[in-house]
């Protein structure tokens, strides 16, 4: 058996920016062990993998460690590649997933998201938040991650978090944020817990994020950029209960896996 296998960077108008996702379409669902080994093979972020049903498609996305209920980047760039590269057509597509059903338009050369907004409740600081991240944020909010507010994007870029520390935490991820210089608000995100040190531009921490910033800043269409490394901007809005993110994607490299 051989597989086609395309590599995207999500959230970027050129190479090497944004977040690099693979995208594997599938006749029909392979065993969950061989899904979770091309993961770990490709070693990005995330692997998604895409299975026709009705007029839409089943997706699934895994770390290089285990599968994930929500994924943003590794969903734009599966929509890129059914508009770019497999004939898609149609204004929008719809994905089944763990997270109930996913929709992305296409918008010129914008991809619109269409995910559920997550609001995160305040609480008490966690132990060892702070000695993992090596500061003290000003506002922590839980819910399937931990959002740790900071006061300014220059805290938000020092830090240099511990990852054994982080992955003892019993949360998904650590999101930091704090208003942006340029920008409404900024972020980054860490996830060793599932196989992901650093993501370089994360869809699902947006769904927590629009949510906080939206009643903090008294507006609900913002700018919003990922201050990782490679770094990747998004256009956020809050509408009911429901986030809307939009941007670009490029295709980076076509392949085939051998071997199965």
């Amino acid at each position: 058996m051989k597989l086609q296998q395309y590599q995207v960077d999500a959230f970027a108008s050129r190479v090497f920016e944004g977040n690099p996702a693979a995208v594997c379409p599938l006749e029909s669902w392979l065993d969950d062990a061989l899904l979770q080994a091309i993961a770990t093979e490709n070693n990005l972020s995330e692997t998604a993998y895409l299975v026709p049903a009705g007029d839409g498609f089943e997706l699934r996305w895994f770390t290089p460690a285990t599968e994930v209920d929500l994924c943003g980047h590794a969903t734009l760039a599966a929509a890129h590649v059914l508009y770019t590269e497999l004939g898609y057509c149609a204004d929008s597509v719809s994905f089944g997933t763990r997270s109930g059903e996913l929709s992305v338009r296409r918008e010129g050369e914008l991809y619109v998201l269409d995910f559920p907004a997550i609001v995160a409740q305040p609480c008490t600081l966690p132990a060892g938040l702070v000695e993992a991240l090596g500061r003290q944020p000003a506002e922590v909010l839980a819910a399937d991650d931990l959002v740790a507010v900071f006061a300014s994007e220059a805290e938000v870029l020092a830090l240099e978090p511990d990852q054994a520390l982080l992955a003892r935490l019993d949360y998904r991820g650590v999101i930091v944020t704090a208003p942006g210089d340029k920008h409404d608000f900024v972020s980054r995100f860490f996830a060793p817990r599932v196989g992901v040190p650093e993501d370089p531009v994360t869809g699902s921490a947006h769904c927590k994020l629009a949510p906080y910033w939206a009643q903090r800043l008294g507006k609900n269409r913002m700018s919003a950029r990922q201050v990782s490394r490679r770094g990747g901007d998004l256009e956020v809005e809050l509408r009911g209960d429901r986030v809307l993110m939009a941007g670009r994607a490029v295709l980076f490299m076509v392949a085939d896996i051998h071997g199965l």
